[in-house]
């Protein structure tokens, strides 16, 4: 599917197929209403770069009417449902999700780019949290803690935090919206989600299958804007108590200095520098597919993708050829294309990271095995594409080992002992993710307590589910995701201590 105007026929007979065209949304949802706005910006189509559509640009009076509606329905939500309950409406969403999880997939490869093999995994994966917190709504518990004094009882019990300020990236449209709102909504609290402006079609249709399912319809908002100055009202609003954002450590960093003037309680989900360590020992073929799960998963374009891939040096060759043998099969194109293996990058932007990147490495002396270029079977040369790239002979000096590259980029890194590699692994400011290959079960553990890093995979390059605790360390970020702590992230502590009990 080589032509930009067949691409472009391909998008709109997509949209046009959509079982359920209602689902394909260019408006927020505020206080129990879709709304518009004659103010609209642009969602591009990767593989093409042309406009796939446009999108409601809200603003600060729309903000500050979710948020007042949020607190209102938020005291109300928690107050009129039991736990059972509310795990009952996040059921009902999650079989909404799964019915529609086709057309949910189809508006996520447009605006989006990733395969559509991906996007269904990746709708899967974004309802494997609306199922998991649906049961974990009843599992709320708190403490009995026996007292110091005499006649004295001490009792712990969680409550839901209040308003929740909800801040999406574009790499995972469907799952990074689940995963931090099914907790919110299973404890009680009421959410307000500020989608990426990359990808806020994706976001819509969700809100649009759980209103559906019955979550009331002013516990959930949804304000699309490409104004970050007016998407702050989420962060210094005093009325929202709660704020979790998934994006780079920069502006992670400046949203935190913003919600400490009201003392909010943060998750923040940032940057990573993933190494992912083959130790000689391995089993190298198992780690070439850990690899290319890791690496290549979305283009590169993960948070916890391998950004290093240090090899010992004993078998960094057969390393190297047995992975350029497998990215030399991949095929870059059109995301629908049933043959696509990897879909563009999510803008030109991204395409000039990683090609700097490339440049820097190869001027300091790094090897360009493979790809670098735009991929030849693209042949209008439209889009954001590049193509999977593998460089050796990389070096700490170089930007790669200390930037993360978010694109189809395998730099290879040698070690010749596996104090080395813990240091080259844990010589970065961030800490998300690690991953290593080995047999040696004390070779193991030893790695994993040492790697610097929030979430370890030994012997597979795939870490993210949903009974998973999901989050990192240093410039990562702070809290967890997913998992029986997803809840506590949305919920505060309240002690009780009753006295005289002997009365």
């Amino acid at each position: 599917m080589s032509s930009v105007n067949g691409i472009v026929r391909v998008a709109k007979r997509a949209l046009d197929s959509l079982v359920d065209k209602s689902l394909f949304i260019s408006e927020g949802f505020v206080n129990g209403k879709w709304v518009s706005s004659t103010k609209t910006f642009p969602v591009f189509e990767p593989s093409t770069g042309g406009i796939l559509g446009h999108v409601s640009d809200l603003g600060r009076d729309h903000f500050v009417t979710a948020i007042e509606s949020a607190d209102a329905g938020c005291r109300k939500y928690v107050n009129s449902t039991t736990a059972p309950e509310r795990g009952l409406l996040l059921r009902k969403w999650y079989d909404l999700i799964i019915a529609n999880k086709d057309d949910i997939a189809k508006i996520l490869v447009l605006e989006n780019g990733k395969p559509y093999a991906e996007a269904v995994g990746e709708v899967l994966y974004a309802a494997s949290f609306v199922s998991w917190f649906s049961e974990e709504a009843s599992r709320s518990y708190g403490d009995v803690i026996p007292s110091s004094a005499p006649n004295t009882t001490v009792l712990t019990f969680r409550q839901p935090v209040g308003v929740c300020g909800i801040i999406t990236p574009w790499n995972f449209p469907a799952a990074m919206i689940t995963r931090k709102i099914a907790p919110a909504l299973a404890v009680g609290c009421s959410v307000i989600i500020k989608p990426p402006a990359e990808t806020p079609f994706t976001a819509a249709a969700l809100v649009k299958l759980a209103i559906r399912a019955g979550i009331p319809n002013d516990v959930i908002h949804l304000v699309p804007t490409n104004d970050h100055g007016i998407a702050a009202e989420l962060v210094t609003n005093p009325v929202v108590k709660k704020l979790s954002f998934t994006g780079s450590t920069k502006v992670g960093i400046h949203l935190s200095q913003l919600a400490a003037g009201t003392m909010k309680k943060l998750s923040m989900e940032l940057g990573g520098n993933a190494p992912l360590i083959v130790f000689a020992d391995a089993d190298i073929d198992l780690a070439v597919e850990g690899t290319i799960a890791s690496k290549f998963r979305g283009s590169g374009q993960t948070c916890v993708c391998a950004n290093r891939i240090l090899v010992h040096k004993s078998i960094a060759a057969e390393f190297t050829a047995k992975l350029v043998a497998r990215v030399s099969n991949f095929k870059c194109g059109f995301g629908l294309d049933p043959d696509t293996t990897q879909g563009p990058l999510v803008s030109e932007r991204g395409v000039a990271k990683v090609k700097q990147h490339i440049a820097d490495a190869v001027a300091k002396g790094a090897k360009l095995v493979i790809g670098g270029g735009f991929p030849p079977e693209v042949v209008d040369h439209a889009g954001y594409f590049i193509q999977p790239t593998v460089l050796t002979g990389v070096t700490a000096d170089m930007v790669v080992a200390t930037e993360e590259t978010f694109g189809p980029l395998a730099p290879i890194f040698e070690f010749e002992s596996e104090q080395e590699a813990i240091d080259l692994a844990n010589a970065t400011e961030f800490g998300l993710a690690g991953y290593f290959f080995s047999r040696d079960i004390g070779k193991i553990f030893r790695v994993a307590k040492q790697l610097e890093v929030g979430m370890v995979g030994v012997n597979t390059g795939k870490i993210s589910a949903a009974e998973s605790p999901f989050g990192g360390i240093k410039h990562s970020g702070i809290g967890r995701e997913g998992s029986k702590y997803g809840l506590a992230e949305y919920e505060v502590l309240k002690t009780v201590t009753i006295g005289n009990t002997n009365l």
